[in-house]
Formats: C-alpha cells, structure tokens, sequence
C-alpha cells in the first residue's frame, strides 16, 4: 500500500498521475521552521516528519509518502499567508522577481527513508496592487506557500520557470517516482 502523508489536494492529484492506488493519511506536524533554518532544511525536516510520523503507526510493507513546499526569495521563507496583509508582503516581494520552490520529499518504507529537496526558480511579472487584491478575492492564494498557485489564476503573473513544474504545485513527480523504485 502507498500511503500519502498530506492532506493537500494538489498533491493527490499529482500522485494519482503515478498510481490509483494509495491512502491519504495527513501528518498534523507543528511545521514552525527552527530558529536559523534554511528553506531547504525546513523542507526536508518536514517532508521527513511527516512521513516517519504516518510510518510509524502504518504496516512495515506501506511505502509512505511525505513532501512540504516553501517558497523563497532573498533567504526569506515564505509559506503560507495568514491574512491579507501577509499575503500582500509576500505577493509584493515576488511581484518581478524570480524566487525559488523548494519541496522536500521522503520516501520511508521498512527501514529505508529516502530524501531528497528539489528546487525550481519562477519568474513573476510585476503587479499592481489592484491585481494582488483581486487576487486575494479569489480567495487561492490562502492555502498555497508564497501566496499563489501556478495552476489556477496565478497561472498568467508567471513568465519563466526553470526546473520542475510539478514540484511548484507541491511534489515533483520525477524525483518522487525515482525515490519511490529506489525503496522497493
């Protein structure tokens, strides 16, 4: 059995791009970053978290899966907002300016636990403030790391991106499948 330790609707649908068969069990970890922590490190502590977390109470043959995104610009991490003038911060330091995601994925079945952070730059053209507040209307920007989803309305603010797509939603899928046959 493959067991998705998320909650997040972007990841199930990713995952499902790879297999129909799996469970969603959501880790509910305290996902605060340490004091000094890098958004990479963050990433991967989380993605590990929650997997070993859901691993621990699962079957030894599950093959469970943890991921966490953030976004980054600067060295500031930036997750989620938590109310409008958060979202406007972050929307403004992305507004043209290129910053990175970073997923942290792991993979843990029996003994193996698998990592892996996977970094992808995105491009934003800027924006005018009537645009980031009919953005935050919509009301997507409330769940998403950095305040806005690339597969929905945001789809148009973005003029380049270099690396994986799939990993700016919320689970690069490349990376994953390869960590996945890996622990098998």
């Amino acid at each position: 059995m493959i067991i998705l330790a998320s909650q997040s609707p972007r990841r199930r649908d990713l995952l499902s791009l790879i297999t129909s068969q799996f469970d969603i069990r959501p880790a509910n970890v305290d996902e605060t970053p340490l004091f000094g922590e890098s958004g990479e490190d963050l990433v991967r502590r989380l993605a590990s978290l929650k997997a070993r977390k859901i691993a621990s109470v699962a079957d030894q043959k599950d093959l469970v899966i943890g991921s966490d995104t953030i976004v980054s610009i600067n060295g500031s991490t930036l997750q989620k907002p938590k109310n409008f003038e958060d979202f406007l911060h972050m929307i403004g330091l992305l507004s043209d300016a290129t910053h990175q995601v970073y997923t942290g994925i792991c993979v843990v079945l029996g003994s193996k636990c698998l990592n892996q952070v996977v970094r992808t730059d995105v491009t934003l053209r800027a924006l005018s403030l009537k645009e980031q507040t009919d953005y935050w209307k919509t009301a997507e920007p409330l769940d998403k790391a950095g305040g806005y989803g690339i597969q929905g309305l945001a789809a148009r603010f973005v003029t380049a991106i270099h690396g994986s797509y799939t990993n700016i939603v919320g689970l690069p899928l490349v990376e994953l499948e390869e960590l996945m046959n890996r622990a098998k």
